[in-house]
């Protein structure tokens, strides 16, 4: 069985294979090798359609497409507030703090969104190959942080697919463009301006041995944005000023179209119904380049650091690559090129190439590759991993740019008598203050009581191949020990994997059908677990006729559990919780009462002390 190489890309998404010792990318039935990285979900909150026919849908009512859900991959609820509302997605604000949208009577997250193209794209090859992938190489920006690369894998776990590695997009181009040919010492700049998320890497090839020396970018910037840009002109234009959600993507789909027009024409027609009005606007190439002109500059920044991780500078760089659909803009190439001071390699499609390498990367992992046995990779830690120290600042374990797979170890004691466990608290991100960088995980190992600084307590961070990250400590005198496999902290839980993979088969619609019913049961269950509890707890707390009122829903609820109505469970949960809201307030309000009261008899009895 053959490997395959999957680019999920935030636009738009690939699949590739080598065949006969070439990497090529797989077609759909329409001689497609683009799959729009799309999901339209109708207002009943079950998936509609993937791909092509959720973008026809973009600009109807009755339903959201999702795009670019790769932006909100691996985040929080908290960081993407501002761009959920760009997109007029629906954000829930729940107390996990993990991304999810609401569409109807039900949530769905980017991870199960992501993990809908995956189904497909790896359905199309193994409808090409005739038989089902072995497994498959996933790109990712090299800029991901740990929670965003274990997201990745967790969508491709619920689609179904074996995740064999997961490969950064400029080693993949890389690979694509066959640099490990280059003569030894020659040094690459691969700068990958993607539809959402842009990365600027640079390498050294030395006998085949393939080294990415430093790796910056931005993991919100891209061609999503230049379409944003344009569609605000179009929408002002129109004189529309608070788009609703199909009006706002119907202007952003117009902007596409114009964008890439745009690439070989100096300017054309915008033709696009916005909020029930015809709008036609001319743009020409000079007008669109002057709107985009600061979100290019914005790659500058993180190109120059990259050069300086290397210690490197612009003239030192042998060869500049051009990866990703963005690049197509001549602004951009113009760009590349004076910041490189020479012409950039753009031979291959810059929407194929990465899935291209993606392909090779999991060639060579068959162990039967007909490719050069010689190819070695050696990828980086984009963002230094470390841990909390006293004082809140950040101890780096494992320093950015480091060569992966890492290990790296630092010792550790106390600085309070007697202490009967370490907490450590995981951090990811270059800032000298722990609460400036990213929270990974949190775990505690617990120690004999002992004298400040006599315990020893080792830690050791090790990042596999993928760029994922497990945390081990030891107290040396005991041999206790902890360890945690780091998990996204905005991510879902095994079980919540596991019974997403259950439920997901062959992207069947009577089966997501099954799983939102399965949902609304548990859902049930609980508000019916919950109430029941309250009613014997504080029964106190009822107004007249309440109890009985309550009652009577919560019988129908529980009938209702025994069928197959989804819709109907649905609403008699949301009924019972609306009805319930005023005695649920009574306990709240209560328990707040009590603990005042005791805070409050605390302190009365610490100051007759």
């Amino acid at each position: 069985m053959a490997n395959i190489g999957i680019d999920l890309g935030t636009t738009h998404s690939l699949v590739a294979v080598v065949l006969g010792g070439k990497p090529r990318v797989l077609l759909d039935d329409d001689e497609r090798a683009l799959l729009p990285s799309a999901v339209r979900v109708g207002d009943d909150g079950v998936p509609k359609s993937v791909g092509y026919p959720a973008i026809a849908a973009a600009g109807e009512a009755g339903g959201t497409t999702f795009t670019s859900f790769k932006r909100f991959m691996g985040r929080g609820a908290s960081d993407v507030a501002e761009e959920a509302a760009l997109y007029r997605y629906d954000l829930v604000d729940d107390d996990d703090g993990m991304v999810r949208f609401r569409v109807g009577p039900r949530t769905i997250n980017p991870l199960e969104l992501s993990s809908f193209v995956l189904r497909l794209l790896h359905a199309r090859a193994e409808e090409c190959l005739f038989a089902r992938p072995a497994g498959a190489v996933i790109t990712v920006p090299a800029y991901f942080d740990d929670a965003q690369r274990q997201a990745t894998r967790d969508a491709a776990r619920v689609a179904g697919i074996e995740v064999l590695r997961l490969l950064n997009e400029p080693t993949a181009a890389a690979l694509a463009y066959g640099l490990n040919t280059a003569q030894d010492g020659q040094r690459v700049a691969v700068y990958d301006l993607g539809g959402g998320t842009f990365d600027i890497s640079i390498l050294e090839l030395s006998d085949g041995f393939f080294q990415v020396l430093s790796t910056a970018g931005d993991t919100q910037l891209g061609g999503d944005d230049f379409d944003q840009a344009l569609a605000a002109l179009l929408l002002q234009q129109a004189g529309v000023t608070d788009a609703d959600g199909p009006t706002f993507r119907a202007a952003v789909m117009a902007a596409e179209r114009a964008k890439r027009a745009l690439t070989d024409a100096e300017s054309t027609l915008i033709e696009v119904e916005l909020a029930g009005q015809a709008v036609e606007a001319g743009i020409d190439r000079s007008t669109f380049e002057q709107l985009i002109k600061p979100i290019v500059e914005r790659t500058r920044a993180a190109c120059l650091q990259a050069l300086s991780d290397a210690e490197l500078t612009a003239a030192d760089v042998d060869e500049v690559v051009l990866v990703g659909g963005s690049t197509r803009v001549p602004l951009v190439r113009h760009f590349v090129g004076e910041l490189f001071g020479r012409t950039p390699h753009c031979d291959l499609d810059p929407d194929k190439v990465v899935a291209l390498g993606a392909a090779i990367q999991a060639d060579l992992l068959t162990g039967h590759s007909e490719l050069s046995d010689d190819l070695l990779l050696v990828d980086v830690v984009p963002l230094s991993l470390g841990v909390e120290m006293m004082g809140g600042t950040t101890e780096r374990i494992i320093p950015r740019t480091s060569s992966i797979p890492a290990t790296a170890s630092q010792t550790f004691t106390t600085h309070v008598d007697d202490q009967t466990h370490v907490e450590l608290h995981v951090v990811q991100g270059e800032r000298e203050m722990a609460r400036h960088n990213r929270s990974l995980a949190r775990f505690k190992l617990g120690i004999p009581p002992m004298p400040a600084g006599m315990p020893r307590v080792k830690v050791e961070f090790d990042v596999d191949a993928d760029g994922i990250l497990t945390v081990s400590a030891v107290e040396e005198h005991t041999g206790a020990t902890a360890t945690v496999d780091v998990r996204p902290t905005y991510g879902l839980s095994d079980d919540e994997v596991e019974q997403m993979l259950d439920d997901a088969i062959d992207n069947a619609e009577e089966d997501i059908d099954e799983r939102l019913l399965i949902d609304a049961r548990v859902e049930g269950e609980q508000i019916l677990h919950s109430l029941r509890k309250a009613l014997t707890v504080d029964a106190d707390l009822l107004d007249s006729g309440e109890g009985d009122a309550f009652v009577a829903l919560a019988d129908d609820l529980e009938a209702a559990l025994g069928g197959t109505d989804r819709r109907r469970i649905q609403s008699l949960g949301e009924k019972l919780d609306q009805l319930t809201a005023p005695f649920a307030q009574r306990r709240i309000e209560r328990d707040l009462a009590r603990a005042i009261h005791g805070r409050m008899a605390d302190n009365v009895a610490e100051v007759l002390q």
